[in-house]
Formats: structure tokens, C-alpha cells, sequence
């Protein structure tokens, strides 16, 4: 098949199915299996298109292995395609985080599963520490984005919305590396994104809202989408505990495909069937509309020197997003020496030897289960 083929909808339906379905291990891994698959395996694309639908898919806010699914199915069979491709590969890590969420929600103080959540935590703590390792080398590409990352977890501990760090940080690259006389001027939409005052009583129309402009807002990764949660969610309106962010996170890890289904967990938890759904939709929608949007972007964002160095600063500022948050829910999963040995051996394996996290996971919430589920 060449690469100005249109490929079937059956095709892209079924690859995309099988690929939410068993794709465990985070955006990185996502992506390597659709690489895999759709350069070398159906020969699809040539790897410099595969490589520049990828450029596209970090310079946007949002899932990045989502956004490469809506590229590919765009790529190879238009609109239908992109529609096709991000549903059936959302849909099945959907469906199971709902699931789990139901069970959690019905079942999460039974001793068993507290005894899965209590070795799951700490080793999800390891798996995101394995992350921001990973980010930091490759974001963190100089001193001056180095001082920014520093400058950005500073701030940060003083709670401001997450968005004005990232902002910050990108527009302090920008200065930094582009000469005034070449710098364009800004102008963000920011008004959009403003919180307002504190939402503290919970409805449907704000769920949505909130994660409607997560997925506007979120670069880097899905891991920053969690700094964003503990802000907004246990920090300002008091909708979670801590533990229940972690737990979401914990379903999140341990389910494939889009880490960004943490939402579905936490929307069920919040609002029940309704609030699932709406959660889903609100935090993946951006996404749809970006990519619809992005495509003759392509070639100008490529080109584009200031472009380039804000989207430099905007990774550091996330990789210190990734680190404070981190720092909290270390706090909440690191209770006893076990939790702590448990944590730092996964960190070891996971960082050192390259372990796969799924396997790192499943020991650690067998674990939790001889330990602490009888």
C-alpha cells in the first residue's frame, strides 16, 4: 500500500480498536506501536510524515497519542477517518476505566481492593518519576530552559493556575532565545481559559467546562493533565481528596490507551454514568477540533523559529508542573516504610533496567493484595 492510498474505515476501525485495547505503557509507548504499525507494517506513511504528524501532535495541547491516532486516520481516509480513528481508539480505555470506576466506587473499601491501591500507589509514583526523568533530558535542553524549569516549580508552590506557568515559561523562552527585533507580538486568547472564582458546588455543566479546558490547556504530556487535576480539582474546588486523585491516576496507569481516561474515572466518581460521559467528551473534544484544525498549520509551525522556542519553554515549565505535583502525591502514597521500599525499588527497575511499567505495576498491586487484602 503507498502512501496516497486511502485506506478503508474497516481497516483503520479495527486497527485502532486492537490498539485501545492492548496499548498499556503511556503516550511514549502509543506511539511506538503505531509507528510500528502504520510505517513498517501496512506501510501507511513514509517515517518523515510519521515524524512530522508527530511534530504536530506535541506542538498541541491535549493527548499526543490521541492526536497522532486523528492524524493517522486522517491521513489515510480524510475526516471520516480522523472521526473513526480517535473513537475506537478512546472508546475501549473508556469503557474499562468506567468499569473500574463503578467497581471502585462500589467495592474500593473492601479490604481487597484496598490492598490493590495501597501496592498500586506507590508504584504509580515510580512509573510518573520514570516520566519526568525522560522529559527532563529531553526538555531541559539547555542551562537558561534549566533556570526556567526551576523558576516555574517556585512559582508553582505558590498555587497559581497552571496555565499562567506554562505560558510564562514558553513567552520567557521566547525573550530569551529570539532576538527583540525578530520577537512577533503576542496575542493569546486568554480570557477563555481565566477560572473565575472557585466553583465549590459541583453540577454537570461545570464538570464539563473544567475539563473541556483541560483539554484545551494541556501540553507536555498526559502526565502535566494531573498537575492540572490536583489544582483544580483538590486544590480549589475541593471535588477530590487526594487519595482520590491518586487512585484515579492509578486506575489510569494500570488500563490502556489514553492516560487522559483518568477524566472518565473521576467524572463517574463525581456525577455517576452522566458525569463519565460528559468528562470524556469534554477533555477529548479539543483534540478533534485541533487536528480538524492544525493540518495547513504544518508547514508554517515548522518553519517558524519563535514557534519552536516558546513550545521549548512550554516543556519546561510542564516537566516542573510534573515534578511538584508528583511531590504531593508522594505524600499521599508513600505512608510506611513499605510504601517508600516499594516505591524505590520500582523507580530503580523502571529507570536503571527499562523495566515495562505494566509488569512493574501488576507486582505491585499483587503485592498490595498479599499484604493488605485479607
Amino acid at each position: 500500500m503507498t502512501e496516497n492510498s486511502r485506506t478503508s474505515l474497516l481497516d483503520i476501525a479495527l486497527f485502532f480498536l486492537r490498539l485501545g485495547f492492548t496499548a498499556f505503557g503511556g503516550p511514549a509507548v502509543h506511539i511506538a506501536l503505531m509507528e510500528d504499525e502504520a510505517v513498517h507494517r501496512r506501510q501507511w506513511m513514509t517515517r518523515e510524515k510519521f515524524l512530522d504528524l508527530l511534530g504536530m501532535a506535541n506542538m498541541l495541547p491535549g493527548p499526543s497519542s490521541t492526536e497522532m491516532a486523528l492524524f493517522i486516520g486522517y491521513t489515510r481516509a480524510g475526516w471520516a477517518g480522523l472521526v473513526l480513528a480517535g473513537l475506537c481508539f478512546i472508546a475501549p480505555a473508556m469503557l474499562i476505566v468506567w468499569v473500574l470506576a463503578m467497581a471502585y466506587v462500589h467495592y474500593g473499601h473492601l479490604p481487597a481492593v484496598t490492598g490493590l491501591l495501597y501496592g498500586l500507589k506507590p508504584v504509580v509514583i515510580a512509573v510518573v518519576l520514570q516520566a519526568l526523568a525522560r522529559l527532563g533530558r529531553s526538555a531541559l535542553k539547555d542551562p537558561q530552559l534549566t533556570v526556567l524549569t526551576i523558576l516555574a516549580a517556585l512559582a508553582y508552590v505558590w498555587q497559581p493556575y497552571p496555565l499562567w506557568v506554562l505560558l510564562g515559561t514558553g513567552a520567557a523562552a521566547v525573550l530569551l532565545k529570539v532576538p527583540l527585533s525578530r520577537s512577533p507580538k503576542a496575542w493569546t486568547p486568554l480570557g477563555f481559559f481565566t477560572t473565575g472564582s472557585a466553583l465549590l458546588n459541583f453540577n454537570l455543566t461545570a464538570l464539563f467546562w473544567f475539563f473541556l479546558k483541560m483539554g484545551c490547556v494541556v501540553f507536555g504530556s498526559g502526565y502535566v493533565l494531573f498537575a492540572f487535576l490536583h489544582e483544580g480539582l483538590v486544590q480549589q474546588r475541593h471535588w477530590l481528596t487526594e487519595g482520590q486523585l491518586l487512585d484515579a491516576i492509578a486506575v489510569g496507569q494500570v488500563t490502556p490507551g489514553p492516560v487522559f481516561t483518568t477524566a472518565t474515572f473521576i467524572g463517574y466518581l463525581l456525577g455517576g454514568t452522566s458525569g463519565a460521559l460528559i468528562a470524556t467528551a469534554g477533555v477529548f473534544l479539543p483534540a478533534f477540533l485541533l487536528v480538524f484544525a492544525s493540518g495547513p498549520l504544518l508547514g508554517w509551525l515548522r518553519r517558524s523559529a519563535w514557534t519552536g522556542h516558546f513550545l521549548d519553554g512550554i516543556n519546561a515549565g510542564a516537566v516542573a508542573l510534573i515534578a511538584v505535583v508528583l511531590f504531593h502525591l508522594g505524600q499521599e502514597a508513600l505512608i510506611d516504610p513499605l510504601t517508600i521500599g516499594l516505591g524505590a525499588i520500582s523507580a530503580f527497575l523502571l529507570i536503571r533496567y527499562q523495566l515495562n511499567s505494566n509488569w512493574v505495576i501488576l507486582a505491585g498491586a499483587l503485592l498490595g493484595f498479599i499484604l493488605k487484602g485479607h
